[in-house]
This record gives C-alpha cells, sequence and structure tokens, in this order.
C-alpha cells in the first residue's frame, strides 16, 4: 500500500512545493524533497485543529492573510532541539571575551535563535561566572521566531533530568529553585538570572530588527543550516554592523560561513570575529 493511501488527508507534491514556497519566503527555511512526511506530520495537526479537509484549502487560508494562522504554520514547521550548555566548547571563549570587555559600560549580547531558553540562560551563567555575581551590568537580548518556545523560554521551567546532565549540584543549587510538590522533578530558573534576559519574537528575515545596540556577541547556532547560502550571507550581512569591533559571532557545529569572508573570519572553531572594518 502507498503512503498516500495511509495518509489521512490527500497531500500532492504540488502541496508540497507550495509550503516549501511559503516557509522559505516567510523564514527563510529550505526545505528538500526529503522532508515530505515530515512536514505532513507537522502539518495535518493544523488541518485537524482548524476543521480544513485539504491542504490545498488550508494553504489557500495561509495566503489569504490569516494572521494568526501564519504564526501555527511556522510554528509547526520549526525545529527547535536545544539543551544547556550545548556545543559547550564556547562558553569558556564567551567567559574569557567577556572578562576582556570595559566593565564601565553595559555589555549586551544577542541569542538569535533561543528556542525554550537553555542557550540563553547558559550564556547568562557563563556571564554570572566571568564577573563573580549577577550584579554586573549584562544584558542578553534572547530572541526565536516560534512564539510557543518563546512561552517557554519566559517561564524558565526545566526538567531537573536535562539540568543534572551538565552542571554540578553547587550550579544547579546557585541557579535554579527545585520544585515542590506537583512541580518535583523541576527546576525554576532564578529571578536574578531571569533578570538579565529579554525575550522577544524575531524573523531573522524582517528588513529591520529590533535591535539597537552595540552587541559584544551574537549566538546564532544552528540556524542556517536551515537557510540557502543567499540567506545566510543576507543575515550575516546585517549581524556585522550590529557587533563591536571585537565581538564574536558564535556559529554551530556543522556551519562555515567562508562564503561570508568579506565580513566575517575565522577565529576557532566554529567562532568568528568581524572581518575588516565592517
Amino acid at each position: 500500500m502507498s503512503v498516500e493511501h495511509t495518509r489521512e488527508f490527500h497531500f500532492t507534491p504540488q502541496d508540497f512545493q507550495r509550503i516549501c514556497k511559503l516557509i522559505y519566503q516567510h523564514a527563510g527555511i529550505s526545505l528538500n524533497e526529503s522532508k515530505q512526511e515530515l512536514v505532513y506530520s507537522r502539518l495535518v495537526r493544523r488541518l485537524r485543529a482548524t476543521g480544513i479537509k485539504t491542504f490545498a484549502e488550508y494553504l489557500d487560508c495561509l495566503q489569504h492573510g490569516d494572521k494568526a494562522e501564519w504564526e501555527a504554520f511556522t510554528n509547526s514547521l520549526t525545529t527547535n532541539l536545544t539543551s544547556f550548555f550545548r556545543e559547550a566548547h564556547h562558553f569558556p571563549i564567551l567567559v574569557e571575551h567577556l572578562r576582556k570587555q570595559d566593565t564601565a559600560r553595559p555589555i549586551v549580547l544577542w541569542c538569535s535563535a533561543c528556542s525554550t531558553g537553555e542557550e540563553a540562560y547558559s550564556m547568562a551563567i557563563a556571564a554570572v561566572d566571568a564577573f563573580g555575581g549577577f550584579n554586573h551590568r549584562v544584558r542578553i537580548i534572547a530572541s526565536d521566531l516560534d512564539t510557543k518556545v518563546l512561552q517557554t523560554a519566559r517561564a524558565g521551567c526545566y526538567k531537573l533530568e536535562s539540568v543534572v546532565k551538565v552542571m554540578s549540584a553547587q550550579q544547579i543549587e546557585k541557579f535554579f529553585v527545585h520544585g515542590k510538590d506537583v512541580d518535583a522533578g523541576f527546576v525554576q530558573v532564578r529571578p536574578e538570572l531571569q533578570k538579565m534576559i529579554s525575550f522577544q519574537r524575531v524573523n531573522l528575515l524582517d528588513v529591520v530588527w529590533p535591535i539597537r545596540e552595540q552587541l559584544d556577541a551574537i549566538f546564532c547556532r544552528n540556524v542556517m543550516i536551515y537557510f540557502d547560502k543567499e540567506t545566510q550571507l543576507a543575515v550575516l550581512k546585517k549581524f556585522a554592523p550590529l557587533l563591536r569591533n571585537d565581538g564574536l559571532l558564535f556559529a554551530g557545529h556543522s556551519e562555515s560561513f567562508h562564503h561570508a569572508s568579506a565580513w566575517f573570519k575565522l577565529r576557532g572553531h566554529t567562532v568568528y570575529q568581524k572581518a575588516g572594518n565592517r
């Protein structure tokens, strides 16, 4: 029996191509043919939720400007794999970089694809370690395209098992509060750490970003792999003027920006700095 005959909803190659075009135009995400089943499984939930009977009708509704459904569509197709201190080699580099900065001014970092928040909180913990306390003027802008994961990030509540894998008991005591009763098995990020971070929705494909500050570092890890080279370059060109001259750009383990050598040069393993006077 073919895959098509086992599906609850009719899903044609034309439907898939329309979806690819829409998510690319809206979020820069480039999907290949191997993602058809993944796309179907994620969007079929939206058809059930809306009561729409075909993918063609659903996509027509999107293209007629249903703003709320656009958000749900985008949330469905974004990937949000993350964890505390993921790609751990970056955080000692961040600590060293922060200690070199002028402590008389505010220090601003941008976590540009924060997902459910673990990366942004890891950056905040690194900043506390760098300066020995919560009181230093470090501010982290944490953004994502997906509004649902931002809700989780703002709440700052995580399963204890995800924290104990990468942090000592002393770190957990310093940065988290253990849940009780119905919240047993969870930890809550301490308010002192949460105050260092502001969460907001940002689409990296937007013409204008709501980021005005000069940044000491940008984390944009495991995001560019979903963009084609042209989209990557467009985003990197916009990153460069936001960074201070000695600012750092942290990329994901499988990402390489050799095609943007006019704007960034490799400093270390998946860590870049601005090229020339960009």
